[in-house]
Parts: structure tokens; C-alpha cells; sequence
């Protein structure tokens, strides 16, 4: 490479950077593929989908929750709240493993922070919080953890269908 295709590389790059913020096509290197950190995005967003889409097909759960339950009866609500419940269960059986953080039963008194400290994620501490570890108190929800999520291959058509309109044909 000669001295004048050098310099006229430099100038080309120093306006290019200062006006453009970028390099110029003829000095990025062909090998450095630029991946963007959406792909995992994409991946966790089609995740969820999938979950949505598990838990509405065999549970109807999207359908219960984004239904206006006014005009129904408690004991029609109880019924579809049955029918909802089994199938949402069917699907965490299938795909996931929940076990408790803490076990033990709700109201009983419990001791976190003694020997390990308290991770905020695993943890919500309410009330009178002060001083320092350890902490005594009442357990109010034992919390889940996930231990398995064994979901099914995600498709490879549009991951932002949940449901797919149906429609009757005469």
C-alpha cells in the first residue's frame, strides 16, 4: 500500500468517524461479524411467548384472566376457575419442577440469614425490617424456585403468536 492510498484512507476515516460516527466500509474488516445482543433477547421473548401459549392452550388462562368477570356468577367464576387451574397445572408439571425456598408451612416461624446471607431475590423480608442478619419471623409464602424448565423446541415461525385466531368454516 503506497504512502497517498494511506493517507487518503486516514482522511477518509478521521471525516467519516467525526460526521458519521462510524468507520468507513473500506476499513472494517470483513471478518468481524458485528452480533448484536438481540438474538438472546429474541430467544427469552420467544420463551415467555411459548409459556403464554402452553398456558393458554391447555388452561385457557389468557382468555380467564382478560375476561370481564362482572357479569357472571361466583359459581360460574369457580367453575371456569377449575377448568383453568387444571389445565395451567398440566403444563407446569410438564415443562417445570417447582420446589419451595424455604420449606416449612405458612405461619410457621422461620430463621433466615443465619448461616448464609440473604439473597433479595430469593428473600422478600416485610415488616418491622432492622439490624442485621439473622432475621426471625412468620413465614408468609415458602416461595418457588425453578429447579427444571424443560420447554419444547421453540418453532420457527412468528414466536409473537400466543394463540392463533380460529376460525369456523361452513
Amino acid at each position: 500500500m503506497t504512502v497517498w492510498t494511506r493517507i487518503k484512507l486516514a482522511f477518509a476515516a478521521f471525516f467519516t468517524i467525526l460526521f458519521k460516527g462510524r468507520l468507513p466500509a473500506a476499513l472494517q474488516r470483513a471478518d468481524r461479524a458485528e452480533t448484536p445482543a438481540q438474538p438472546a433477547a429474541a430467544e427469552s421473548d420467544g420463551r415467555a411467548v411459548q409459556l403464554l401459549a402452553l398456558l393458554q392452550r391447555e388452561g385457557r388462562l389468557i382468555d380467564f384472566v382478560l375476561e370481564d368477570l362482572a357479569a357472571y356468577s361466583d359459581a360460574q367464576i369457580g367453575a371456569a376457575a377449575r377448568d383453568v387451574h387444571a389445565g395451567c397445572r398440566r403444563v407446569l408439571e410438564r415443562y417445570v419442577t417447582l420446589e419451595a425456598i424455604l420449606p416449612g408451612r405458612e405461619g410457621e416461624a422461620v430463621t433466615v440469614g443465619g448461616d448464609q446471607p440473604i439473597d433479595p431475590a430469593a428473600f422478600h423480608l416485610v415488616g418491622n425490617v432492622a439490624g442485621q442478619p439473622p432475621f426471625r419471623g412468620t413465614l408468609v409464602h415458602p416461595g418457588w424456585r425453578a429447579s427444571r424448565v424443560q420447554l419444547p423446541p421453540l418453532g420457527t415461525t412468528d414466536r409473537t403468536i400466543v394463540t392463533p385466531a380460529e376460525i369456523e368454516l361452513a
